[in-house]
């Protein structure tokens, strides 16, 4: 070995050992950073967030989540929402537009199984504000005539109805974007582990306090109305991953003998009656993964496979009822390395 080489190899030992120590004092730094936990309620559901942080972001993170409810929330009279639809004023605000315009396209993408102008026949069935007889056909034709995702437009942040009675609800694609709001609030505080949780949409990044994967249970569907029991189907590994997750097994009444579930269809008005009875999908962001969870509800499960095939950047797990009313499950192959057997 020459003299040259020496010296490079004598300058480079020394910078070599200075990385290694500092990797091993920023891991062990890391490892002591506690857990912080958040706990609330915002949309008319509960949130559950836990980070790893020496500081307890809680001021920041309520309000980030006010500023969704001022944008999006149908229980505050004074929301973004709640005044375009009394026509009060047309004019939105970015977060009102990133939530619309997302929802516009999946509405495109889904031949309009996706639709937030839905609510008007969701509260007729008796799911939304008003309960009730169940609606007369002509009830549901005449509410038709004033849904549809096509019905209202955006022009800048001025949002335009083609019928004053169109009534807007993004319910269905809210709290996943609560969801991203606050992730991207924990990312820009430089926090790599977390895992954020609303009404069941959730985003995790990293590792949890076990230091493991963040683990996340798909709930077996059973006709538990309260909510009393979560006994798990399949346990899925979910980490730097949005998952959301829509079902008929726990919101629908019976009427004649007669279950009908809480998911509409947009074009015929009617409660859907196919075989799918929940859908779990992951995707880079919630809002996203909310959004196609509802429109698989709304599709059934052959046209949700149509779906998937086009949009490999989306995963699935789907629970339904197969010819013998026996629980059955399909997911996207991509899933598989993901299910904890």
């Amino acid at each position: 070995m020459d003299d040259k080489r020496k010296k490079q190899l004598i300058w480079q030992v020394p910078f070599l050992t200075l990385l290694i120590v500092g990797t091993v004092l920023i891991i062990r730094q890391q490892r002591s950073l506690p857990y912080q936990s958040d706990k609330g309620s915002i949309f008319g559901t509960f949130y559950t967030i836990t980070y790893q942080s020496a500081q307890d972001y809680h001021q920041e993170i309520t309000a980030e989540l006010q500023k969704v409810d001022t944008a999006l929330s149908m229980f505050n009279e004074q929301s973004v929402i709640s005044q375009i639809n009394r026509e009060q004023g047309g004019e939105a605000n970015e977060m009102f537009m990133d939530v619309f315009n997302l929802a516009m396209k999946v509405s495109q993408e889904t031949n309009g199984a996706f639709d937030i102008t839905v609510a008007p026949l969701v509260n007729a069935w008796g799911f939304g504000f008003k309960g009730g007889e169940m609606p007369t056909r002509h009830q549901i034709d005449s509410i038709r005539h004033f849904v549809g995702w096509e019905k209202v437009t955006a022009k800048g942040m001025t949002i335009k109805k083609s019928d004053r009675r169109v009534m807007l609800d993004c319910s269905a694609i809210a709290k996943g974007y609560g969801v991203d709001v606050v992730a991207r609030l924990l990312k820009s505080k430089g926090i790599t582990n977390f895992m954020v949780e609303i009404g069941g949409e959730i985003v995790t990044c990293g590792i949890s306090p076990k230091r493991l994967p963040w683990k996340i249970g798909v709930v077996k569907p059973t006709e538990d109305s309260l909510a009393v029991g979560n006994e798990y189907l399949t346990i899925l590994n979910v980490t730097d991953k949005a998952m959301a997750t829509s079902g008929n097994y726990r919101r629908f009444y019976y009427k004649g003998g007669k279950r009908y579930a809480h998911t509409i269809d947009p074009k015929t008005g009617y409660p859907v009656q196919h075989s799918i009875l929940s859908a779990t999908v992951l995707a880079d962001d919630c809002a996203t993964a909310d959004a196609y969870a509802t429109s698989f509800m709304v599709m059934g499960l052959d046209k949700a496979k149509v779906i998937l095939d086009k949009h490999t950047e989306l995963m699935a797990y789907l629970i339904y009822t197969d010819q013998d009313n026996k629980l059955a499950v399909w997911f996207s192959p991509s899933l598989k390395d993901k299910i904890e057997e």
